[in-house]
């Protein structure tokens, strides 16, 4: 993943001061459309966040590399979340969780929420930002915001329902989807608590 763009930094730092206590820019892993994860740290900023993912993994491979994940995240200064596994997450010390949106809906959330002191889930909705909120999370990742490469064509929420949903929500709300130099600067003017990606863009 290319380094952040300093006029996108610059946009996220400003929306990072809505919810100073979270990290302001969440990167999330992904086998097929990202860098591996070490490619990826190395790229970030401190004080990010980074979410394991690779789900795809076989058990014991995913385990190395959330491992060898964990420890350039920590080297880095940036918080290291563990995707949807609570048992990978809890063994590895992780800084926190990330909730897929179908564990924050069966409830899974209470459990992350008495091990980490940083759990966020994904939402892709009102309703989900409701359940989001109802179960304690710290943040919700809201998306898709705007057009993204790895779901071409998919329906979007788009600049002004982003915005009624984050003022409406009662929980700090993450952009995710499209985030660019000049969408980012377009969400300043919301309530967005930062942004989330695979990856970040400079057009």
């Amino acid at each position: 993943m290319a380094r952040p763009s300093a006029s996108l930094m610059r946009s996220v730092r400003e929306m990072g001061a809505k919810a100073p206590h979270l990290p302001d820019l969440l990167a999330l892993s992904d086998e097929a459309r990202a860098p591996g994860p070490l490619a990826t740290l190395e790229s970030l900023p401190a004080g990010s966040g980074y979410i394991f993912r690779h789900y795809a993994l076989a058990r014991e491979e995913r385990i190395k590399l959330a491992k060898e994940a964990g420890r350039a995240a920590r080297r880095r200064g940036i918080f290291f979340l563990v995707a949807g596994d609570l048992g990978l997450a809890t063994h590895l010390r992780a800084d926190g969780m990330h909730l897929p949106e179908w564990q924050v809906k069966r409830g899974y959330a209470a459990k992350a929420l008495e091990r980490f002191a940083l759990v966020t889930g994904a939402a892709h909705s009102a309703e989900a930002l409701v359940r989001a909120a109802r179960a304690g999370l710290d943040a919700a990742l809201l998306s898709p915001v705007f057009p993204t490469q790895s779901h071409p064509g998919a329906k979007t929420l788009g600049l002004l329902r982003f915005a009624a949903l984050a003022e409406e929500a009662a929980l700090p709300v993450y952009a995710m989807g499209g985030m660019n130099d000049k969408t980012v600067r377009r969400l300043c003017q919301t309530k967005a608590a930062g942004i989330g990606g695979i990856g970040f863009t400079a057009s």
